[in-house]
């Protein structure tokens, strides 16, 4: 063995090391898990793949994304529906709103806007024929379709919001769709996802360089857009531009894997996550049957002033696989991404 070729040898497997060194601590692969929460279950909803949620506060509802997920992500057509929630009284009795929709029907991310007495409502819809975003319309607890989007431009979206009834934002969380392109992408955390803005006629991207872009939503009082990274751990600031594009302001590292993005009333950030992605990647393989679950709230006052603050954590014995976190005052909905069940937790 020649001297170039050990030379070569030990900086193949120096190289290895370290990208096998990197992958499990950028994946939150040792962080201790102590279940902790400041509150109560006050109940557990039969529902699989519940994986956004989203809260008319105004209107005392909610709107669920649910979608009967066999692997992450999904190989074959899936199916699932969009659900209504009651949150003015105790009794929390589902209402299926798309029972009647012929479509394939997968939804992923969901948002909702309202004018004078109408609910927009937008979902992501993954099919074996394609991707697409469905618009509906809510008049009390009946839906509307109304028209369903396609463009090249959506190519592996996840996340919506919709910023008047016409337009919105969404996320599409990777370049590649499968192979090893897409195996390099997560585990070696490339940033090449995106952010697209539609005008109600054209599509456009505003905002590039993202690793796993996932929960998007807009802060209407500071014209503020955040956008999750899960695969950097982080929440990514933009402003947004008279002409919608958008300006990046700041990272905010959250230090776990942040998905679906609500606000409170009082605009704070409640986000759903996985602590460990190399244990979700397992239990959404199918080769674990839990992973931990973790929300976080995040104060965000100003450039480079914030504060991230952990609300629940837990090893996914109760719920393994959160997704989001959307609240109406003491309540805290949160959602998953495979399991068989949402909570609804009061603090």
């Amino acid at each position: 063995m020649n001297k170039s070729f050990k030379s070569l040898f030990t900086f193949s497997i120096l190289s290895l090391l370290s990208f096998i060194i990197y992958t499990f601590w950028s994946t939150g692969f040792f962080k201790t898990i102590d279940n902790k929460f400041d509150g109560q279950v006050l109940k557990e909803i039969k529902l699989k793949g519940t994986e956004d949620i989203t809260i008319s506060k105004k209107d005392s509802f909610a709107i669920i994304s649910s979608t009967e997920r066999k692997s992450f992500p999904n190989f074959k057509q899936e199916y699932g529906n969009l659900y209504f929630l009651n949150l003015k009284n105790k009794k929390y009795d589902l209402i299926n709103l798309t029972k009647n929709f012929k479509t394939p029907f997968a939804p992923h991310g969901i948002s909702i806007f309202k004018k004078d007495s109408l609910h927009v409502i937008a979902a992501i819809n993954h099919t074996s024929n394609g991707e697409f975003i469905e618009i509906f319309n809510l008049i009390g607890t009946e839906l509307i379709h109304k028209k369903t989007l396609k463009h090249k431009l959506i190519f592996s979206p996840n996340d919506i919001v919709l910023i008047d009834e016409n337009k919105f934002y969404f996320t599409n969380d990777h370049k590649y769709m499968d192979g090893l392109n897409r195996l390099f992408e997560d585990y070696l955390g490339l940033c090449l996802s995106n952010v697209v803005y539609f005008d109600g006629n054209n599509f456009k991207k505003v905002a590039n360089n993202i690793a796993f872009a996932n929960g998007i939503n807009f802060d209407y009082k500071r014209n503020l857009i955040f956008v999750a990274s899960v695969r950097k751990f982080l929440v990514k600031v933009f402003k947004k531009n008279i002409d919608n594009s958008l300006t990046f302001i700041e990272d905010i590292y959250c230090n776990t894997g942040v998905d679906n993005i609500e606000f409170d009333s009082e605009n704070n950030l409640w986000i759903g996550a996985h602590p460990s992605l190399l244990h979700f990647n397992l239990y959404s393989s199918g080769i674990t049957k839990i992973s931990p679950s973790e929300l976080i709230k995040i104060n965000y006052e100003k450039k480079g002033q914030y504060n991230v603050e952990q609300i629940y954590i837990e090893k996914g014995d109760l719920m393994s696989g959160s997704s989001v976190a959307a609240t109406l005052g003491k309540l805290i909905l949160t959602g998953n991404v495979m399991d068989d069940k949402f909570l609804i937790l009061e603090k």
